[in-house]
């Protein structure tokens, strides 16, 4: 989910720097008049949204050094990306969902935060470069709202049972011992009443995309050009996946798979999908691991107390405690975490489970030490190790691993079949060729 939220930000925030772009294009130069180009139940979209999206995502794909497909195919797929984005956001309002300006605020304090800047700072920095601060407020709301109408529509709907974790535990790549895969795919998605000719169609477009990789043409670029997943403009790549928290149906023919090589074509209830294996790595078997039993006190950034403000009282609390000051009254007094009326106490902490920041910071700490001014996307921390240890897995740690194992797998096949099934109730009309 996490990777999921920060994907769709960074899209929101490509989209306001190609905004900012149009905008800045000399008087003289020849100007599109606007125009809808779809219309999407009783809302539309107009060419200069689809235009946008469409420079901001060949930003994207420079970045990332991926061949620019031809700029039609790519305007068709990002007219359809819009249109997938207004149903949705649609669906959250006639649900009731929304994203208030207090958690839009802390998402914008996080970014900022993610940029080395206070959110004035980062604000400036917004205007600078010619991008409203009030139209990049809006899209990371939208990008929220959708992030919030999957974890409610489909993640929040995920049911793992007592018996799928007995099972996964007792099968070998349950236990935690398989290697690891980065896959890429691309998916052809087949509407839910699709007829045979509809079906017959998506086929032949599948096999023919299939033909060009087997000519040598770039996946990622294919990807980009044609695939209706949301990472299609990533190349398709899924990243880094241990066995068990891939798809069921990639799973299944990742190992057969050589680095390099793409699957030939797979049906799924959702459409075709072509699979290509970049690199399997790791696969030793870890008996046990380290363990780390930590405190900290946390000062919050927010639009009253500055990033110096909040380091400079963490810098005052540190200087107390090294003068004998009690770590777990002064947690109790002035930490602004969850953790503050246990003294700050956090138990014994796993790898991953906290952030990144947080764990480099607390990692490079010896037992009774304590940190300097940690800052993470909450705030600033002081960090103090109380010990160590090294100790097996919990059979409780294992299960809840196993369920959240057995929760990914399900969870991208059921959002994907949640999004053909929200499109196909919209109406949509499309009037991109009307000359």
């Amino acid at each position: 989910m996490k990777n999921l939220l920060r994907a769709l930000l960074l899209l929101a925030f490509l989209s306001s720097v190609a905004t900012a772009q149009q905008a800045r294009k000399a008087p003289n130069e020849p100007q599109t008049v606007d125009r809808i180009i779809a219309v999407v139940n009783d809302e539309v979209v107009t060419l200069y949204e689809l235009r946008n999206r469409l420079d901001s995502a060949m930003a994207q794909l420079k970045r990332q050094g991926t061949p620019l497909p031809p700029r039609d195919v790519l305007e068709q797929q990002m007219l359809e990306r819009l249109v997938m984005d207004k149903v949705q956001l649609q669906y959250a309002r006639e649900t009731g969902l929304r994203v208030d300006d207090a958690q839009l605020g802390q998402a914008l304090q996080r970014i900022a935060a993610g940029n080395k800047m206070s959110l004035a700072q980062f604000r400036d920095a917004l205007e600078k470069d010619g991008i409203t601060f009030a139209k990049f407020r809006e899209d990371i709301r939208n990008e929220m709202t959708i992030a919030r109408v999957r974890e409610r529509e489909v993640e929040n709907k995920i049911v793992v049972s007592e018996g799928e974790i007995d099972n996964y535990l007792a099968d070998e790549t349950g236990k935690g011992a398989g290697e690891e895969y980065e896959m890429a795919h691309i998916l052809l998605r087949a509407p839910e009443s699709a007829s045979p000719e509809q079906i017959q169609k998506l086929k032949t477009k599948a096999d023919q995309i299939l033909e060009r990789v087997k000519k040598g043409e770039d996946f990622a670029q294919l990807a980009a050009a044609y695939s209706d997943a949301p990472d299609g403009l990533q190349g398709g790549s899924l990243g880094w996946r241990k066995l068990d928290r891939l798809p069921a149906i990639f799973a299944e023919i990742a190992d057969k798979l050589k680095t390099g090589e793409v699957s030939s074509i797979l049906r799924s209830s959702n459409g075709f999908h072509l699979v290509k294996l970049l690199g399997k790595r790791g696969g030793a078997v870890a008996p046990a691991v380290q363990q780390t039993h930590a405190r900290h006190i946390l000062i919050k950034v927010n639009e009253v107390v500055s990033e110096n403000e909040a380091k400079n009282k963490l810098i005052a609390l540190r200087e107390r405690l090294v003068h004998g000051g009690s770590f777990a009254e002064l947690a109790k007094l002035f930490s602004q975490d969850g953790s503050a009326p246990k003294g700050g106490e956090l138990g014994w902490i796993y790898p991953g489970d906290t952030v990144p920041e947080f764990e480099r910071a607390m990692n490079l700490l010896k037992p009774g030490e304590l940190s300097e001014p940690v800052q993470s996307p909450f705030g600033f921390h002081l960090i103090e190790v109380i010990e160590r240890r090294v100790q097996d897995v919990s059979t409780d740690r294992q299960r809840a691993a196993a369920r959240q194992a057995l929760r990914d797998r399900k969870m991208d096949e059921a959002y994907q079949d949640w999004l053909r099934q929200t499109r196909d109730r919209a109406y949509v009309e499309f009037r991109l060729e009307d000359r």
